[in-house]
């Protein structure tokens, strides 16, 4: 079997790979697909990093973590709600189990016959994407909000400096502070 799970992990945080941890831990026979939605869209304070960055966060994330059988796939968005079940039936791998906490997207799959699971969300107040971009863009430590390997993914593409200029800040990178 094989289930799938979309997000837009913009970044991918540690609340995404505890999800996929508890996915994998319920199901450990079945591979997991992680399509990374709205891959179209990037350069927004919404949606700042490409899909080929949110790919290369989520492979470093479950490299370090050492999770295997998750297969990650970039989903363009076609913003046709009544097609956009079989679209994903087109374009990805066939799978029999679909993970969401989106309303929308549960009622979607449910409507075209796949079960439907929402396993807990974890410690969804400092996991939140936009929250995670605000600390980005102020140039703030993000602790345990990422992974690691994200982290230093994030500082080497300068997430922090393409966050303030998104938001209509200073890009550059903020300078050492002198005692």
């Amino acid at each position: 079997m094989r289930g799938l799970l979309v997000g837009r992990y913009q970044p991918f945080h540690s609340g995404h790979l505890g999800v996929v941890r508890r996915i994998r831990a319920g199901a450990p026979d079945e591979e997991l697909i992680l399509a990374i939605g709205s891959a179209e869209q990037s350069y927004t304070w919404e949606n700042p990093f490409t899909a080929s960055e949110r790919f290369e966060m989520i492979v470093r994330a479950l490299s370090e973590a050492r999770l295997d059988r998750v297969v990650v796939l970039p989903v363009p968005d076609i913003h046709r709600h009544a097609l956009w079940v079989r679209y994903l039936e087109g374009l990805l791998p066939a799978f029999e189990r679909v993970y969401t906490y989106n309303p929308l997207t549960r009622l979607l799959f449910e409507k075209a016959g796949y079960p439907v699971e929402s396993p807990p969300l974890i410690d969804r107040g400092r996991f939140e994407g936009k929250k995670i971009r605000a600390l980005l863009a102020a140039g703030r430590p993000l602790g345990t909000r990422v992974p690691p390997s994200v982290a230093e993914y994030l500082a080497q593409i300068d997430a922090p400096g393409r966050l303030r200029m998104l938001r209509g800040g200073p890009a550059r990178r903020p300078e050492a502070r002198r005692s």
